[in-house]
């Protein structure tokens, strides 16, 4: 385990903790300082907040107590998940850490690069076919664990391949976190300078620099390969100090910012405590893709060897529910716009695996613009149409689906469920739905995380 490694995870875990605090302020913090508290739970019903605030921070509170260790000591596994480079379940797992936690502080911590853990997982599992075909992988390994767009299905796979490389731990819970989060702490701090590095590091270019630096950059400067990430560390060590001299207002943002997160799918629990998981995923924080007694609506795609060229994607979705004739139709318009010009060691042409999750027994009549045939697939309760798309550079793509919807879907009181990909930024979306008489409701929003339509 490198330095650099266990301080930028140190400085997570730290500022995860801290967040969860600030959204209760200073009070609950100086009672926490002062008096030891090891359950925040009975201190959010004194808040003066609304009913749906204050329930959100008793399960806020329920992590923190459940996380800390107090009666035993607590093992996790954490994913960081680099959305630059989509999977269905949030970025592409580049590495992973175990935390071990004690009376409210980190006991134990260490951190693996994933393409190294895998080499100890045998070759046992088949990946799913895109991972095959795009990657030439032999073995399905923890890297790609993430394959489902349902949070608790990745996290008991990662699991399964932490184990099956002979890993000793036994976990009491996994969280994935996706790379905004660090965008969210600079746009507190202000811009910030670490010490023997060019530049300065700030909430709209920070992800791109230290993709540079780790990739490029610390071969112009002589840097020595193995140290190329020494640069986590130096910035966790400014930005902890930073943290820690919060005013009150700026732990108040932080704390907001961590709920938009949380709502985002940009920090996903699972817990092995069913009672916390039932709360986690009452307030939708665990990742699951859920069952709807209407019209449901995911797409979900999946980076299949174009480098970090997310960074670049622009996504959009137009859907159109017709109910004029006996059986309702849906279309389904699907448009990615490469807004990247040229190719470079970051970014390339898109390749993309797409699957649209649909209600289950829908049947499709029709699709254009893809670079495959549609294969067909029942996975979480739904119908799935997955296939290639290819964006070159610069460029856009429509991808068009026609297929019938199932007959218990009601013309009246109509609903639908948009499930928002964890990972996949803002997501502009049109909805028409056409009555029997012809007359129409239309909805446009830009989505950020799941919303529910309804006539």
């Amino acid at each position: 385990m490198t330095g650099a490694k266990k301080y930028s995870l140190k400085f997570w875990l730290t500022f995860w903790l801290m967040a969860i605090l600030a959204l209760f302020g200073w009070y609950i913090f100086l009672q926490i300082q002062n008096r030891n508290i090891e359950n925040l739970k009975p201190l959010a019903n004194i808040l003066p907040v609304n009913s749906e605030r204050k329930n959100e921070l008793q399960v806020l509170a329920d992590i923190y107590d459940k996380m800390g260790g107090w009666d035993s000591e607590k093992t996790f596994l954490i994913l960081f998940q680099n959305d630059m480079e989509l999977r269905p379940g949030g970025g592409f797992i580049g590495s992973f850490g175990i935390v071990k936690t004690r009376n409210g502080k980190i006991s134990d911590l260490e951190v693996h690069d994933t393409a190294n853990f895998d080499v100890r997982i045998p070759d046992a599992e088949t990946p799913p076919a895109p991972i095959a075909e795009a990657f030439r992988f032999k073995g399905w390994k923890m890297r790609d664990s993430n394959w489902s767009p349902d949070f608790r299905v990745n996290a008991e796979k990662a699991e399964y391949f932490y184990k099956l490389g002979q890993g000793g731990e036994k976990f009491d819970g996994v969280i994935a976190v996706n790379t905004d989060i660090l965008n969210s702490i600079l746009a507190i701090t202000g811009p910030v300078k670490i010490n023997d590095y060019p530049g300065q590091y700030n909430d709209q270019t920070a992800i791109l620099q230290l993709e540079y630096q780790v990739e490029k950059g610390f071969l112009e400067q002589g840097i020595d390969k193995k140290e190329r990430k020494n640069i986590l560390a130096e910035l966790a060590e400014v930005l902890i100090g930073k943290v820690h001299s919060f005013s009150f207002s700026e732990n108040l943002e932080l704390g907001k910012k961590i709920e938009d997160h949380l709502k985002r799918k940009d920090i996903q629990f699972f817990f092995k405590n069913e009672e916390l998981q039932k709360e986690i995923d009452a307030l939708n924080w665990g990742g699951r893709v859920k069952d709807f007694g209407g019209d449901y609506l995911m797409v979900v795609d999946a980076n299949m060897n174009s480098l970090k060229s997310d960074i670049c994607l622009r996504r959009s979705a137009d859907y159109t529910a017709d109910f004029r004739e006996e059986t309702p139709v849906a279309e389904l318009k699907i448009t990615y716009e490469h807004t990247c010009r040229t190719k470079d060691w970051m970014t390339a042409d898109y390749r993309d695996w797409l699957r649209a999750y649909v209600p289950k027994d829908s049947f499709l009549l029709e699709a254009s613009g893809q670079e495959s045939n549609a294969v067909f697939s029942d996975e979480l309760g739904k119908k799935v149409f997955g296939m290639k798309v290819f964006v070159p550079i610069g460029e856009t793509k429509t991808i068009t689906l026609k297929y019938k919807l199932p007959e218990n879907i009601s013309r009246e009181d109509y609903k639908l469920l948009v499930q928002k990909q964890s990972g996949s930024g803002k997501l502009p979306v049109k909805i028409i739905v056409r009555k029997k008489d012809g007359s129409e409701f239309s909805a446009e929003e830009v989505l950020t995380g799941d919303r529910e339509f309804s006539l």
